[in-house]
């Protein structure tokens, strides 16, 4: 059970929310109000892509860049045998906490463009993309994290594929290179 990361899990998303809704009330400063929120969207993406994500649901997901500057989408998914009814509470915040705040922050986006709010248009656009970058990461680490789960640590650990990626570079670049384990 990881009660800490099912908290921080809600905390920041509806922090952010709750923040943004009543900071009028609170503060004049639109500067403070805008800040204050950008830092709760930035620690909730980052807490739940880091940490909750592992904790709770044992899903990961980031982005690599190779050599050529190539951008690559990397998903993870741990294999858990059976999951307890704690673990499958905290999974059910999980998701339901990844899909209801996107859509919470859309709408803010219509209220906001709707009642020509446009000064709060950045923040509302902000929260929608990390808000969607991690349910994104998320849904792809469900549905094809498995496999992608034996290529990352076929490659990082450089088990038992090795000698047949050193075998196809070989007859791909038609040199051997040696002392290498094949990974780009």
């Amino acid at each position: 059970r990881h009660p800490l990361a099912t908290f921080f899990h809600l905390f920041f998303r509806v922090s952010a929310i709750v923040t943004y809704l009543f900071c009028d009330w609170f503060s004049n400063s639109f500067v403070a109000c805008f800040v204050t929120i950008l830092l709760l969207l930035a620690f909730d993406f980052w807490s739940v892509k880091n940490v909750t994500g592992r904790l709770l649901v044992g899903l990961r997901w980031w982005n690599q860049i190779d050599e050529d500057g190539k951008s690559h989408w990397m998903f993870e998914a741990k294999r858990v045998p059976t999951t307890a009814a704690s673990t499958e509470a905290e999974a059910r915040i999980f998701w339901l906490g990844l899909i209801i705040c996107p859509v919470i922050w859309t709408m803010f986006f219509f209220s906001t463009l709707f009642s020509l709010k446009l000064k709060w248009l950045a923040l509302v656009i902000a929260g929608i993309s990390l808000q969607t970058a991690n349910l994104y990461g998320y849904i792809h680490c469900k549905l094809g994290g498995q496999k992608a789960f034996s290529r990352v640590t076929s490659r990082l650990f450089g088990t038992a594929d090795v000698p047949k990626r050193q075998s196809r570079r070989i007859s791909e670049d038609g040199t051997a290179e040696h002392g290498r384990t094949g990974t780009r």
